[in-house]
């Protein structure tokens, strides 16, 4: 890593991106060699500017969200660290973004002192998670694995293989309405309100094959 960690910043605000590069021009050792609007110009930055971290927001608008970013920045085992900066905290983001390899995941309400600190620990590989983010992480890993049915564990399994209700019911043998009303008490039950919540919980808490 070189004297000052590269930075490059992702979020599609506009207003917010010039926000940070402004924040960050006052931080001591840290450069900041790119700024993107979206994911995809993300990746095609980072291949050519090769930062040590990027900053990736997570709702970026149209085509590939922050996390998807992440995973592919991430994929190739030499690609920059991601520290995530999102106003989103809940669980399903949280999973999602680390599950995908984030280094780190701060909030927008963090100090500038502390997102600092962030990209610093994230360019040396050390994970910082926000205060609120650590307590949701804990009190996850504290609470007991939600009891599926063998049932939900199969339509787990489909959703995990990224196909459509209609595929399920006919892998299944069931009709699609069934299906429906299993992938509701599967959100239920996980605490998620959509398939990729509930794939990335189900990973997290190895209830899949």
């Amino acid at each position: 890593m070189s004297e000052h960690v590269r930075l490059l910043v992702c979020d599609d605000h506009a207003v917010v991106r010039a926000g940070l590069l402004a924040l960050l021009d006052s931080a001591e050792g840290i450069e900041v060699v790119g700024e993107a609007g979206s994911g995809e110009e993300a990746l095609a930055l980072a291949a050519k500017l090769a930062p040590d971290v990027v900053l990736m927001d997570l709702q970026l608008g149209a085509g590939i969200d922050g996390v998807e970013a992440t995973r592919r920045l991430v994929g190739s085992g030499d690609g920059p660290r991601v520290l995530v900066l999102t106003t989103y905290d809940t669980d399903a983001d949280v999973t999602r973004a680390i599950g995908a390899g984030a280094t780190g995941y701060l909030l927008k309400a963090e100090r500038p002192a502390d997102l600092f600190d962030a990209v610093r620990a994230a360019a040396e590989g050390r994970t910082t998670l926000s205060p609120p983010v650590a307590d949701r992480v804990v009190a996850r890993m504290r609470r007991p694995r939600p009891g599926l049915t063998d049932r939900e564990r199969d339509i787990l399994a489909q959703l995990a293989r990224g196909v459509g209700n209609r595929e399920i019911a006919r892998a299944l043998f069931i009709s699609e309405a069934t299906v429906k009303t299993h992938l509701g008490r599967i959100y239920a039950k996980l605490e998620v309100d959509t398939r990729a919540g509930a794939v990335a919980v189900a990973k997290e808490q190895r209830l899949l094959p």
